[in-house]
């Protein structure tokens, strides 16, 4: 049996903590996936609650992440979908804090990461494609269609560009979980390999702390790596949020 200290993949191996029963011959139980995905949204709350609690005219650092927080979102949102798209704010926000702090939460030794999970990045990209699809047709109606046919087209050309539009428009979600899913996942296992290095030579004795010294200053190095990743890749799952929210508010453009 594997060491889970030095197996790369068991730190994303999900666990059944305990059963809440079966309904149709079907499982359900709480997971450590479900765990930390309770502790992301109490952490998150607990930082806004936290920060605006004593709003003052000189911020405290509490306030002042939650204000950096809030223009970088609001910013995004403005600059790809103008002043309208400020009526989605608050799911703009969820998202990229959801995703900031999954990710960063992911980086703490034994703690588990749920954006490497394909099936919660699909569940968030599905989340925001239905947001705008529905959105799409209650403002614009059947006019929502008009994102798939780009202004001044040509008709000559038409029923070639709208089946590409509608192809892109359909691999939105495929694109925006893998983009996610992938990189959390790989950065994790390439760190975790290089920390079972360090494990693995240590325990060779004096010539093996030596000789540790490479992989663990390449696990600092990549720990770094991680970090900047989780942040920039929180970062890119809210700017396209943003630019399909436009694509809701503005299908002809």
């Amino acid at each position: 049996m594997t060491d889970p200290a030095i197996d790369p993949l068991h730190q994303f191996h999900i666990v059944n903590i305990f059963s809440l029963g079966k309904v149709g011959g079907v499982e359900f139980a709480l997971t450590n996936s479900a765990v930390f995905m309770i502790l992301i949204v109490v952490l998150i709350s607990a930082f806004l609650i936290l920060s605006t609690s004593g709003r003052g005219l000189v911020p405290t650092r509490w306030q002042s992440a939650a204000e950096m927080m809030y223009e970088i979102v609001a910013n995004t949102l403005r600059s790809s979908a103008g002043t309208e798209g400020m009526k989605y704010f608050p799911f703009v926000f969820s998202i990229f804090a959801f995703v900031l702090t999954a990710n960063l939460v992911g980086l703490v030794p034994y703690f588990f990461t749920v954006t490497s999970h394909i099936i919660i990045t699909l569940a968030l990209a599905l989340l925001v494609i239905l947001t705008v699809v529905v959105t799409g047709f209650i403002r614009n109606g059947i006019g929502f269609l008009k994102v798939f046919v780009p202004s001044g087209l040509p008709m000559a050309i038409a029923p070639f560009i709208t089946f590409i539009e509608i192809l892109s428009f359909l691999s939105r979600p495929v694109s925006l979980s893998l983009r996610l899913f992938g990189n959390m996942l790989a950065g994790h296992l390439v760190l975790k390999v290089f920390a079972g290095f360090v494990v693995s030579l240590t325990a060779a004795g004096v010539g093996g702390w030596f000789a540790g010294i490479l992989p663990l200053g390449m696990t600092v190095a990549l720990t770094a790596l991680e970090f900047l990743v989780a942040v920039l890749q929180a970062y890119v799952f809210t700017i396209l949020t943003c630019v399909y929210i436009n694509d809701a508010i503005h299908p002809s453009h």
